[in-house]
């Protein structure tokens, strides 16, 4: 269960950033098009239909998967409980601190580390229960490094990670 929880935090990690990095592509998307139309003899090689074609196929795939993934963490915070899918977009979503959920809540730190914890078991096991375990997440998810980065630092203990609008925008070129 262990890969399984590292899972729910980084996709409930990089929740936030779905959107921008779609909107991105889509500027990609368009930016490739538009230049497609400036064909010269020196960089027709590169920027050939063949190859146009293929680098919007595949930025569309990766908008595919973006926006499943995204309506993925959102049937699952549905489906939990009040309780659970609050705690976890306060922390995820809204990147508040534990303290600050604490104080909100008023309830003590380490209540709010307990029924963090518990929700994400509970995210964990919804997750599971629709047929993404941890092997299906990462063939799902392998050609987006920048998830895959997240998913190596939170593997390697690292809390609280805060991805810059630069680090989105060149994660969302890869």
């Amino acid at each position: 269960m262990n890969n399984e929880i590292i899972w729910t935090r980084t996709i409930l990690s990089v929740y936030r950033y779905l959107e921008r990095i779609s909107n991105a592509i889509d500027k990609i998307v368009k930016r490739s098009a538009i230049a497609s139309g400036f064909l010269s003899h020196q960089n027709y090689y590169y920027n050939n239909v063949l190859s146009i074609s293929q680098k919007i196929i595949d930025l569309s795939q990766r908008k595919v998967t973006i926006i499943n993934l995204k309506v993925l963490i959102d049937d699952i915070l549905k489906t939990l409980s009040k309780r659970d899918a609050a705690v976890l977009i306060e922390k995820y979503i809204d990147c508040l601190k534990i303290k600050e959920i604490a104080q909100r809540e008023n309830l003590s730190v380490r209540t709010v580390f307990r029924r963090i914890e518990s929700a994400e078991i509970s995210f964990a096991k919804t997750l599971r229960l629709k047929g993404y375990c941890e092997s299906k997440l990462a063939s799902l998810l392998k050609d987006e490094k920048w998830i895959n980065n997240v998913f190596c630092r939170l593997a390697q203990k690292e809390e609280d990670i805060c991805l810059s609008n630069g680090y989105i925008e060149k994660a969302a070129s890869m």
